[in-house]
């Protein structure tokens, strides 16, 4: 397979995991391909969100057009991340041991841990976004609408690399742990960095709290659980993509 060829499965892959856009035909899916190409999809995420938040600022005032942006972002995923956040705040509040809390993770299930994860994450995101359209200059607000959704998914990355898979033989995420992460596979975080600074202060913050956010919940899994699984990661996502956009949206910034 030629280094094209392989780009452009690793990516389809990559968009097919954890979203439901279109990808093209073909049927070869790369598990551990397609995990540096998180960030990009998160890229391509933000540009649609850029797209869409720009339309429905045209018909409907900055509070609704917030939550539109998020019910956007739930449809394009398929709620995808959302499911997880669900299922790993079930499991990890639910006071069991680590085996107990893996089984919950895995019922299909949602309970009432993860009703309420699921609600203060999407009210989150709804407050941070209107927040950030209320607080900042529109070129400053389109380049966060992109960058949040890309920094978030790249978060996953560090779970993957730096954290050991929970289950044995079995799970949604357990393809993407067959062999440690490569440093290069960061690559695309550079690029995340770079446009980041174009927002001054607020970009160095936002980064810093990226960091900041994904290092507590890595360590909190790893006090927790001592491990990381599919839903965990989808949980690592949707928190870090809430406390983002309240980073952005803060007015003392």
């Amino acid at each position: 397979m030629t280094q094209i060829s392989a780009f452009i499965r690793d990516l389809r892959s990559a968009i097919m995991f954890i979203t439901i856009l279109p990808a093209g035909k073909g049927n070869e899916f790369s598990a551990t391909g397609m995990i540096r190409f998180f960030p990009v999809v998160g890229m391509i995420l933000g540009a649609l969100l850029v797209v869409f938040d720009l339309v429905a600022s045209l018909f409907w005032t900055a509070p609704v057009v917030a939550l539109m942006d998020v019910l956007f972002l739930v449809a394009v995923t398929g709620a995808f991340h959302l499911d997880g956040l669900g299922d790993a705040a079930d499991g990890l509040f639910s006071h069991r041991s680590r085996e107990r809390a893996l089984e919950i993770m895995k019922d299909s299930r949602t309970g009432m841990m993860g009703l309420v994860a699921i609600f203060c994450m999407l009210s989150l995101k709804v407050a941070g976004i209107y927040a950030v359209k209320t607080a900042c200059p529109p070129f400053s607000t389109l380049l966060i609408l992109f960058l949040v959704p890309a920094l978030s998914r790249a978060g996953m990355l560090f779970g993957i690399r730096f954290l050991n898979y929970g289950r044995k033989n079995t799970g949604t995420g357990h393809d993407l742990f067959e062999k440690t992460l490569p440093l290069k596979d960061f690559a695309s975080l550079i690029l995340l960095v770079v446009l980041a600074f174009l927002l001054g202060v607020k970009g160095v913050v936002l980064l810093l709290v990226f960091g900041i956010t994904v290092f507590l919940l890595l360590g909190f899994y790893k006090i927790k659980m001592g491990c990381i699984t599919g839903d965990m990661l989808g949980a690592m996502t949707e928190v870090t993509e809430a406390v983002l956009f309240l980073t952005a949206g803060a007015t003392l910034l």
